[in-house]
């Protein structure tokens, strides 16, 4: 599970959208690629943030890529994208696309939306770095990996019940046949002492 690229876009109607504030991590690709990636995920933002109609959320996905997209709409007119490889999970992506614009709409001004190169939002970088596993940043991913693992100790316990269900078995068997044992010989001893009563 990879986060890729990580945006803030201004998405008016019926207009080409602008890159409000990005972060990337490419370190998964050779130094000579990440030039031509980069220009790809930012043409693959564009394009799907302008052809999301407002208050919507898709999810779309170009060969081992798949791009998440919530256009806001409202009087901001944003969106955030998210671009993963096809295993990320889908409700993290879209709870890290909310928190996103929340805080980008919480601490960017709209005034400042005309000059992009003037905005400074540090805080994407470090989503992008706290979403690289999903499990740490979403809590409820966090509890079914920890219920997963319980149910995992839950089976190996269970297992070596059964193990030891199945030794046990053996000593009662085994005991049975010692009980048989044990009447007989009780019963030959009885015999035997039988003739020698002492009165």
């Amino acid at each position: 599970m990879k986060v890729f690229s990580l945006a803030v876009v201004l998405a008016p109607p019926n207009k080409s959208s602008t890159i409000l504030s990005s972060a990337s991590d490419l370190s998964s690709f050779s130094f000579y690629q990440r030039g031509s990636v980069a220009e790809f995920m930012s043409f693959f933002t564009k394009t799907i943030a302008e052809r999301t109609p407002q208050g919507q959320r898709q999810s779309v996905q170009e060969n081992s890529y798949t791009a998440h997209v919530y256009n806001r709409g409202g009087a901001e007119q944003l969106a955030a994208v998210i671009i993963t490889d096809q295993e990320y999970p889908v409700r993290p992506a879209f709870s890290l696309l909310t928190k996103l614009l929340d805080d980008f709409i919480a601490k960017v001004p709209q005034s400042s939306y005309s000059t992009p190169a003037a905005i400074s939002f540090p805080e994407i970088n470090t989503y992008l770095q706290k979403y690289q596993d999903p499990r740490q940043a979403d809590a409820i991913m966090k509890v079914q990996q920890e219920l997963d693992e319980t149910k995992i100790i839950l089976h190996k316990t269970i297992e070596s019940v059964l193990q030891r269900g199945e030794k046990i078995n053996d000593l009662v068997d085994r005991s049975t046949a010692l009980s048989a044992q044990s009447k007989m010989f009780y019963k030959t001893a009885k015999k035997q002492n039988s003739c020698c009563v002492i009165m």
